[in-house]
Parts: C-alpha cells; structure tokens; sequence
C-alpha cells in the first residue's frame, strides 16, 4: 500500500481543557476519595493493596490490583547486574559487586504506589527552627528548621502575594513564620495542571451538622468563610490556596463552635480539646490523628475539601483520504481468487509471479446462480498514522471494515491526543 501524505488542511491541532470535579472526606482518621468506600477483590481486601491505609488513595501505575501473596503473587520490580551499574538503592556497593553479571537484584519497595492528600500541623511557629552545636567545634552552629515544608514554601507564598496580601509571610495582617499552620497536601494526579480558580470549598462538620464553610470566593486564593450565617468569623481569611503547587495553608485560629473536641490542638497526640478552628481541619488525613490519640470526642468531627482540577490535553484530528481511483488493492490473502497458482516460474536463480491471477470478485447478485460484473472493491480495515521518517506512530482500527470502491471517495477522521 502506497503512502499517502497528510496536506495542510488535513491536520486540525486544538487544546481541550477539562475540569474534573474531586472531593475528599475525611472521618475518624480516614480518607474517602469521591465517596468511594474500600473496594474488596477476590484475592485481596483493598485491591488496591495499601497496607493498612484508608480508601481515600489511588493507584499510581494501577500496578498489583487485587494482589495476594502466595495466591496471586505481586509484581515486583527487578534490575539484572550489566556494566551500566544501574542498582536500586537499598543494594550496597559491595553487594552489587560479589554477584555475577545477570544476577536479578529485586526492589526491597515493591508496588503498588499510591496516593492521597495529607495533613501537616504546624505548631509553635512554622519557621521554628533547632539549633545545634558541632560537638568537635563548639563555636559551629547549624539550624535546621522543624517545618521544611514551609520553608520551601516560603518563596511561593510572598510570589503570590500579587494575588492577595494573605498569601505574604510577612505582612500586615499577620507573621506567617511564628504561626501555627495547618497544611494539607493534594497531589497532582488529583487535580492535573492547576485547581481551578473559585472552586475550592471546605466543609466542616460537627455531629453531622456543618459548623463552618469556608470558599475561593474571590477567585484570588483567599478561603473565605461564608457560612453558616451568623457564625462566629463569617467573611474572614481563614488560610489561602496554592493554585499550581496544589497546597491549602490554614491560619485561622478563631472557635467558630461553643463545643470542644479532641482534634491534639498542642500536639497531634496528646489528646487536648480544643474549640473547632480552621487549624483543625482535616483532621485524621495521614497525619497520625485519631479516636486513639485524640479521644472519643474526636469521632464528632468530619470534613470536606471540594475542588474542580484543570487539566489541558492537547487533541490533533487528522483527516485521510481515500480517492477516487486510489486504495484498490488490498494485501489481504482473500483479495486473490483461491486455489491460483502464486508463483509462474521458479528456480535457484529466479522467482517470477503469476501475472495473470485473479482478484477475487466480492461483488454480490441479487439474482440466484447468476455472478454479478466485476468491480475492483476492498474493505478498508486500518489506517496507520506514520512520521516524516515512516516510522509507525499509530494504527486507526475500525470496528467494523469498510467497503471502498474505485470510483467513489471515503475520508477517515482519526482524534489523537497527546
């Protein structure tokens, strides 16, 4: 089959831009991910197979689902010893060494991976840092700070305060680095290039009744509590929102509830009660806080954090023709009358093939023992995409083959997205 080369009006390139909704609810140190509850496969109880851990988590690489060990045995990833010395971490040097070349090393962290959001309190003062003293050299001191996170935060922050004063370390309204900071974490792979502006809205609920709700009303990363009304700091900034770093920063310190609860408000395991504030949010989302840590008071709280994603794929459609007078062979088998002769003379020094075989005639009479004339026809069943270099980027299959025939023309739309 001849190529064929695509012209200028035959590739359309486009933008699609979706915003997937995403919801997280969080109770009694659980995480539910658009209220999907822990799935159980026939081989494992949460298919997939995070130890231990809540539901609220997705695959990565949807690698090891619905896995037992000694039934239906996990993937493991392996490295066989070569001269690139490629070796995974947990192997020494000297292991590495005292095997032969071919030696299959396997990963001591199998699959699967997996991910969730994840809560960091940070209490005493985000930019708190611990000082020490080289022990050799007394007068050497080094500080390392108890809150990396916010440290390698602290840039994006201040660049974002075009946005908003809120978002500044330092500003008028408060200090960012002697707060307390309630940091929740939400991967990527939930929400894709960016959280779209304006849809951020957390929840907070008490007994099952909301206390508090707090959303991106302006659209500028402030997380502003709306609601309910009347409540104590209704139209005040409780934190702001990291729209391309996928990060919430919580600050608001004000009781908006007359109750306490045990949400570890000094520290996340001692159990302390403390009045719901949007310092507490979140509560239980892999952060160590539960009805064991914090008290039975505990199970009255639960959360929810809402957003929509923006996720940008970029889309070619592309457009291929089959003209008139073109595409009339086919290397199909059944494209050739059966039982012919395929080759007419052949030796140790030729091959000639038959010239006069016959394409099979596919055109069908409606009349009984009669055979209609024959036309040259194929069924179009693929269409294979091919770069500059006629190196094979992709094959179009049809679901069910076409009928092309020689004196009519047929154009194929193919979507491709990259």
């Amino acid at each position: 089959m001849s190529y064929k080369k695509f012209e200028t009006n035959d590739l359309i390139t486009n933008t699609m831009r979706a915003h997937p909704e995403c919801e997280f609810f969080i109770y009694n140190g659980a995480v539910y991910y658009n209220n999907v509850p822990e799935q159980a496969g026939e081989f494992s109880s949460n298919i997939i197979n995070k130890p231990g851990g809540p539901p609220g988590h997705i695959s990565l690489y949807e690698r090891n689902i619905d896995k037992l060990s000694g039934s239906n045995n996990f993937i493991v990833p392996y490295i066989h010893k070569s001269g690139d010395r490629l070796k995974f971490r947990p192997t020494t040097e000297q292991e590495w060494i005292s095997r032969p070349y071919g030696y299959k090393f396997d990963d001591a962290h199998p699959f699967p991976l997996s991910s969730s959001i994840t809560r960091e309190f940070m209490t005493g003062g985000a930019g708190s840092v611990q000082l020490s003293v080289d022990p050799f050299r007394s007068h050497l001191r080094s500080r390392k700070p108890n809150y990396p996170h916010f440290y390698s935060l602290k840039n994006r922050l201040d660049f974002y305060g075009t946005l908003s004063e809120h978002y500044v370390v330092s500003c008028s309204f408060a200090d960012k680095s002697i707060q307390d900071i309630n940091l929740i974490s939400i991967p990527s792979i939930f929400f894709g290039d960016r959280i779209k502006p304006g849809t951020m809205c957390l929840k907070w609920y008490y007994t099952g009744s909301l206390i508090a709700e707090a959303r991106d009303e302006k659209q500028n990363g402030e997380l502003i509590q709306v609601g309910p009304e009347g409540s104590v700091g209704s139209g005040s900034v409780a934190g702001v929102v990291l729209y391309n770093e996928g990060f919430v920063a919580l600050t608001g310190s004000w009781g908006f509830h007359t109750n306490t609860i045990g949400l570890a408000s000094t520290v996340e395991t001692d159990g302390v009660e403390s009045t719901p504030a949007w310092l507490y949010f979140g509560a239980g989302a892999l952060d160590g806080v539960n009805s064991t840590s914090a008290g039975v008071t505990y199970q009255s709280a639960s959360f929810s954090l809402k957003f929509n994603g923006s996720n940008d794929t970029q889309t070619v459609t592309m457009f291929a023709h089959a003209k008139k007078g073109e595409v009339n062979y086919s290397n199909n088998p059944t494209f050739l009358k059966f039982s012919q002769d395929q080759i007419s003379q052949g030796t140790s020094n030729s091959y000639i093939e038959n010239s006069s075989r016959l394409i099979h005639n596919t055109v069908s009479s409606s009349f009984l023992g009669y055979e209609a004339d024959f036309k040259r026809q194929v069924y179009i069943s693929r269409v294979a995409i091919y770069d500059e270099n006629k190196n094979l980027l992709g094959i179009a299959t049809l679901s069910n083959p076409v009928l092309k025939k020689e004196d009519e023309d047929l154009s194929f739309k193919i979507k491709l997205d990259l």
